[in-house]
């Protein structure tokens, strides 16, 4: 667990006793401090029964808290909290930003952050399998893995790498990390931001204005350019001349199976230079590259049936996200819908040629279709079980059924997850079915 004497004898509030804010609890309660917490569920509330204040902390006087922690679910913009804390001068912070606090007591260290719309978890992953296999002690945290707080801290010399999501970042205000990446910026979560793109970009470029002085920052040529918020003195790289400057062609992709397609080739850029600054070889690289076994739900290969690769990108929950896997397959029998993020096929337009059949689903099944008509025969089957069924019928040996929804999954699923280990269900039944006699 990682600690601050800094919080013990100190008041604070907590909402939201999910996975981050139990650790959250944990930790302040180990330091010493003094909590309450909160959370609409009654089982949640009821784990911490005599250890903690049961109070909403959006209806408690907040006089002489130190802070409010509320987990990054929490929307900022509409959750009567915000105001609620500034109108008695508390700030309203995430776990991250008591990661940042800690950072003083924990053994010498460094931080990779990493954010973007898309390629943020793959990245995140791919550097610590990176590190990991060239046996530097690293830890996988913030919105992957197991929350920062409750990991062990690492021995000195280690290296904690976070993804961060945009929600997180707006929590935070003191992580100076050693490494800093932005890998791209495309609309998504606009709602927490009243719809204002400027404001979703600035949130994001923040991972940057906190750091100081000769620390690294990683970004898109272009994306440097309109957010021209590096800090002061950092040392800035371009994602687009890694490669180049690494001296790692771009033909050595096929020799990294789960890193196959455009977007994972930007991705693989970041994760060549933050593990190049950390001080790793060009043959340590290569080989956690080489290695990387990739993650559930983002270009996953889950099974072939009758000759059909069938493939899991659940992860694609917005229009820019599902685009790369269009672009990495051939004759593709695609599966989108659910919670719509945008209107329109957006950044997927321009791989349709490579869509045979489209099959839709969930609340945005209709409007998909409606975009689709023009482009590939489409099939409107509201659920994923019959787009599933309805492929499998139609797709021939050498073709592709892809799951990559372009869309959120809360209209039918509790969450991309739950929605890719369905379709991996399906995918796995019918494999059964063709190996039974």
């Amino acid at each position: 667990m990682i600690l601050s004497p800094a919080w013990n004898g100190r008041k604070y509030a907590v909402l939201g006793l999910a996975r981050t804010g139990r650790a959250t609890v944990e930790a302040l309660l180990a330091a010493g401090a003094e909590v309450t917490a909160w959370d609409s569920r009654e089982d949640a509330r009821e784990a911490f029964a005599g250890r903690v204040t049961l109070a909403d902390p959006a209806e408690t006087d907040l006089t002489g808290f130190e802070a409010v922690l509320v987990t990054p679910g929490v929307p900022l913009n509409t959750h009567p909290i915000k105001p609620h804390a500034d109108k008695h001068g508390v700030p309203v912070i995430g776990d991250i930003e008591l990661f940042a606090q800690a950072r003083a007591d924990l053994p010498p260290h460094k931080v990779v952050g990493i954010t973007g719309t898309n390629g943020k978890s793959t990245t995140t992953a791919l550097i610590h399998h990176i590190l990991k296999e060239a046996d530097e002690p690293t830890s996988l945290g913030g919105n992957i893995g197991l929350p920062i707080l409750g990991q062990d801290p690492l021995p000195h010399g280690g290296i904690y790498v976070l993804e961060l999501s945009s929600y997180q970042i707006d929590l935070t205000y003191s992580l100076d990390c050693e490494v800093a990446l932005l890998l791209n910026i495309t609309p998504d979560h606009l709602d927490r931001y009243d719809g204002d793109f400027d404001a979703y970009a600035a949130s994001k470029s923040r991972l940057f204005a906190m750091q100081t002085r000769g620390h690294n920052s990683i970004a898109r040529f272009t994306d440097a350019r309109s957010l021209g918020q590096f800090a002061e003195g950092s040392i800035a790289s371009i994602l687009e001349d890694v490669l180049a400057n690494r001296g790692i062609d771009s033909s050595e992709q096929s020799e990294w199976p789960a890193l196959q397609g455009s977007h994972n080739l930007e991705n693989a850029a970041a994760a060549i230079e933050a593990c190049a600054i950390l001080g790793l070889s060009a043959a340590q690289i290569r080989g956690g590259l080489r290695s990387f076994p990739g993650l559930p739900h983002r270009m996953e290969r889950v099974g072939e049936y009758g000759g059909v690769l069938y493939v899991n990108d659940s992860k694609a929950t917005n229009t820019a996200a599902a685009a790369p896997a269009l672009a990495a397959f051939d004759t593709i029998h695609w599966i989108v819908g659910g919670q719509a993020k945008e209107p329109g096929l957006g950044e997927c337009e321009q791989h349709m040629g490579r869509v045979t059949a489209a099959y839709t689903i969930g609340e945005a099944g209709d409007a998909f279709a409606e975009a689709l008509t023009p482009h590939c025969p489409v099939s409107r089957c509201g659920t994923l079980d019959k787009a599933v069924d309805l492929a499998s019928q139609v797709a021939r040996s050498g073709e592709t059924v892809l799951l990559s929804p372009a869309c959120a999954s809360f209209d039918q699923f509790r969450d991309f997850e739950d929605r890719g280990d369905r379709f991996r269900a399906l995918v796995h039944a019918l494999v059964d079915s063709e190996a039974t006699p």
